[in-house]
């Protein structure tokens, strides 16, 4: 992708859509895929069978919403964070590649631009995805006696405060600076080397149906860069989860610690709980948000090459 500095701001404006479509598609899964991090990790804690049984469970009790709990702040915070995401991915990366002529993704400028982009919207993310996943991890679940807490994300959040100071609103920060660098350089990297040799098979044998093409390549490349991303930063995901919905205010925030526990208690299986919901989750949502991007900077004017 290049284009000039000038035309940044629409840049973020076409992340911003690229976040909403991301929550519309992805939340219904990240809402079971939290809940298993949250009780299929505990010594004593209730175990759903699968991230069909969570699911089943979320519906008959609570019904369609249920999935959509905490989405909300979701909205808000994947919205700031999305159009901040690929506003700063894209000026870094056309800032480090100035003076190159070279269409090819260059990884030395693809990674760390995308691990930019995730450390800065990192502090961002940290609040929204707090009260999210106090929010999902509450219900009416039998299953879950006593759990209802919260009667919205804003008396979630006024809780927090009050119980935690503003601070609490930044309990797992840094599992989430982590999880966020690695995870967008991990993402990008993906996208902008499956979406380059793709073009370069099928855009010319195809020059018909560009729109299609050019739709079906966005819903492959974003689909597996959210798979790759997931993948890799899935156990940070986890002891994030743990961290920000203990109810303890001293429950250690060492995610290798967190990590080195449930390893011990579970296996490598336990670092990777949530997997099934998070891997069927990332491909739709992902390739909802690269689609909707895309067509975006297109409406937009921007160049996309």
């Amino acid at each position: 992708m290049s284009g000039s500095l000038s035309s940044g701001y629409k840049e973020y404006m076409a992340g911003m859509f690229a976040g909403v479509a991301t929550v519309i598609v992805g939340h219904p899964f990240d809402t079971v895929k939290v809940k298993l991090q949250k009780h299929n990790t505990e010594a004593n804690g209730v175990r759903y069978k699968n991230g069909f049984h969570c699911t089943a469970r979320i519906l008959k009790t609570e019904g369609v919403k249920g999935l959509y709990r905490g989405a909300t702040p979701s909205f808000l915070g994947m919205a700031f964070e999305s159009s901040l995401a690929f506003g700063i991915y894209s000026q870094t990366k056309q800032f480090l590649q100035v003076g190159s002529h070279s269409k090819q993704p260059q990884f030395s400028v693809i990674f760390p631009s995308g691990a930019f982009a995730g450390a800065i919207i990192s502090f961002i993310l940290c609040p929204s995805e707090l009260v999210k996943c106090r929010m999902q991890v509450q219900g009416a679940d039998s299953l879950l006696p006593g759990s209802r807490r919260y009667a919205g994300p804003l008396d979630c959040a006024l809780e927090t405060v009050k119980n935690e100071r503003l601070t609490g609103l930044f309990r797992g920060g840094f599992t989430t600076f982590l999880r966020e660098s690695m995870g967008n350089a991990v993402f990008f990297s993906t996208y902008e080397h499956v979406r380059y040799h793709m073009h370069r098979k099928l855009r010319d044998s195809s020059s018909g149906v560009t729109g299609l093409v050019d739709m079906g390549i966005g819903i492959v490349s974003g689909g597996l860069g959210g798979i790759a991303c997931w993948s890799a930063v899935l156990p940070l995901d986890v002891a994030k989860t743990k961290i920000q919905t203990a109810p303890d205010r001293n429950h250690t925030r060492n995610p290798f610690r967190i990590l080195k526990s449930i390893y011990r208690r579970s296996g490598l299986k336990g670092c990777y709980t949530g997997l099934g919901p998070t891997v069927v989750r990332a491909f739709p949502a992902n390739a909802a948000a690269i689609v909707t991007w895309e067509m975006a900077v297109k409406m937009l004017g921007i160049r996309h090459d």
